[in-house]
């Protein structure tokens, strides 16, 4: 995850971590990214049930619950396991999480055991009487899915009206007094609707979008047709980067972030360098190594509807094990599990161009996931990495030079 508002608009300086001090207890959670005590974010996919059939879905969703779905007692002590290991967010995912009938008292015990629930929705169930039990029971945020404007954002969820409902969850979660912001998929179909999202986040208040890059398991033929290429993924960044300072300018300063291309990490410190502003690059470069890049397997790991646990929530073709059998805690520090163990020290196994970047303490070598479905190899250089050789240091034609 790489904050955009943070590093390119300067809302974080190296200095706020030391006033803090890096211990997760001690810091807000805008810079818990940057602890050095780090637990894992847990994003729980809690069902595989959906109301929508989305052309991007990681999940496999469907419109049935999954036979082999967590009963609501293995629900409860997975959190109450996970809030005693430390885990300092619970992302509630699906699926459609507000499918789930004990989604309430799950967040209610994540809150409760003193972690940060956040949820991510489609909206299409959010009322004001959802909404109302939401705020009640402590929930920190509500992401809520918006892939566009309302002719590609309804064709990517498969469900005419489903960005007018997305807009009323929008409205009615706000005036709960939750914290709301949008989740978007970085795709060919709406990757020229980015300024227009921006001036919706303007028109609604909204203080926090995510936008996600898009990960080709190559299962999905239509999914592949959605893929940006290099220079269109560059293209997107830097827009979104101008965008956010354009707006930071005018007064109004959202949290902009991008998910899963750590590119766009070492992109914001060349382009900050480019614009002539030194200092705001070396504080941007040293909060990027802070962070250290790519976190499947570390910062972040992911739980699925039946309990199986992967690193991270996009590379569900690795199983390190299960909470039917195990406690998460054991199994996300198992010495025995040579892939987990490698994930945490991703240095010492990267291969090819992202070995001899001169940015692999930054980016830590990219999404593994993507490089694994791309390759088979789970140490391949992420074939969605844009900077040109040049960029990173090293000779030769680099992939985005291959595109133009």
């Amino acid at each position: 995850m790489i904050g955009i508002s943070k590093l390119y608009c300067g809302t974080v300086e190296p200095s706020d971590l030391i006033r803090y001090g890096r211990k997760a207890k001690d810091l807000p959670s805008h810079l818990l990214q940057f602890s050095e005590d780090k637990k894992p974010v847990i994003a729980w996919n809690i069902t595989r049930s959906c109301n929508l059939t989305c052309v991007h879905c990681y999940a496999s969703a469907t419109n049935k619950k999954a036979p082999d779905e967590l009963t609501s007692e293995e629900a409860k002590q997975l959190v109450k396991s996970l809030t005693e290991y430390g885990v300092p967010v619970i992302l509630f995912s699906g699926g459609e999480p507000l499918l789930r009938p004990d989604l309430f008292q799950l967040v209610d015990l994540a809150v409760k055991g003193g972690a940060r629930a956040v949820l991510s929705t489609n909206g299409l169930l959010i009322t004001k009487d959802v909404a109302k039990k939401l705020k009640d029971i402590g929930l920190s945020y509500v992401g809520i899915s918006l892939d566009g404007l309302e002719d590609h954002h309804d064709k990517m969820r498969g469900k005419p009206g489903s960005f007018k409902n997305a807009i009323q969850a929008i409205r009615i979660s706000q005036e709960a007094g939750l914290k709301v912001g949008l989740r978007l998929t970085l795709t060919r179909s709406n990757q020229n609707d980015i300024n227009a999202l921006f001036d919706l986040m303007v028109e609604h208040s909204i203080p926090r979008v995510c936008f996600y890059h898009l990960v080709d398991t190559g299962l999905n033929p239509e999914l592949s047709k959605e893929s940006l290429s290099l220079q269109e993924t560059r293209s997107a960044v830097n827009l979104i980067a101008d965008r956010t300072r354009n707006l930071f300018e005018t007064g109004f300063t959202p949290e902009v972030l991008t998910v899963d291309n750590q590119a766009d990490g070492p992109f914001l410190y060349l382009k900050l360098k480019a614009e002539g502003r030194q200092k705001e690059a070396d504080n941007a470069l040293a909060l990027l190594k802070l962070n250290g890049g790519s976190s499947s397997g570390h910062g972040i790991g992911c739980i699925s509807w039946n309990g199986d646990v992967h690193p991270d929530q996009f590379w569900r073709t690795v199983k390190l094990g299960s909470i039917r059998e195990r406690p998460f805690s054991e199994i996300w520090t198992d010495p025995h599990n040579a892939l987990l163990m490698a994930l945490k020290n991703k240095k010492d196994h990267i291969k090819g161009r992202c070995k001899a970047c001169r940015f692999l303490d930054v980016c830590g070598g990219g999404l593994r996931a993507r490089a694994s479905y791309a390759t088979g190899d789970n140490w391949a250089p992420d074939p969605a990495c844009y900077l040109t050789n040049e960029e990173i240091g090293i000779s030769g034609t680099s992939p985005l030079a291959a595109e133009i």
